[in-house]
């Protein structure tokens, strides 16, 4: 009988395998680890304290708004991207801010001066189209104090919006 010399390992291929699955693995956790430390969540805040208090500046600003009985009709030209605002209420600011917010693409938020008119509106104009779902955001200052009427709407061609009803 002939005893049979075992090849060496490295002429095995199990233990290439084993090893190509290991180095696989380490390449796929390393690249998940540069995309993740290039591209941090934008979303989360690190300073839980300073929203909290920026949520009750925003309820102290939507109960003002309320008492001055403000209402708002929001129109938005899409051709031409001016931004058409009616006022109802104890209110006549020197000017009012237009936010138009994107919930979870903060690149594609808008803001907005808008200039009172003579015939009672406030207009501006938009640097580009907006539409689809957006937090609406109007801020006007009423004695020193500001107030917001803030709603989630969504933006259609030629669509009235309507906040504070």
């Amino acid at each position: 009988m002939q005893s049979e010399t075992p090849s060496p390992w490295y002429k095995q291929p199990w233990p290439w395998f084993i090893l190509a699955i290991l180095g696989t693995s380490v390449v796929l956790g390393t690249t998940m680890l540069v995309i993740a430390t290039k591209n941090p969540p934008s979303l989360v805040s690190d300073n839980y304290y300073e929203v909290g208090k920026g949520i009750n500046t925003s309820l102290e600003r939507e109960n003002l708004a309320k008492q001055l009985g403000m209402q708002a009709s929001l129109q938005v030209n899409d051709a031409s991207g001016q931004v058409d605002l009616e006022l109802v209420g104890q209110s006549r600011p020197q000017q009012v801010v237009l936010s138009l917010l994107s919930p979870t693409q903060p690149e594609k938020d808008r803001r907005v001066v808008l200039q009172p008119q003579a015939d009672g509106h406030y207009r501006g104009q938009l640097q580009d189209p907006v539409s689809g779902r957006r937090f609406v955001e109007i801020i006007g200052q009423e004695q020193g104090q500001d107030w917001r009427l803030f709603e989630e709407e969504t933006l259609d061609k030629g669509s009235v919006i309507r906040l504070g009803e």
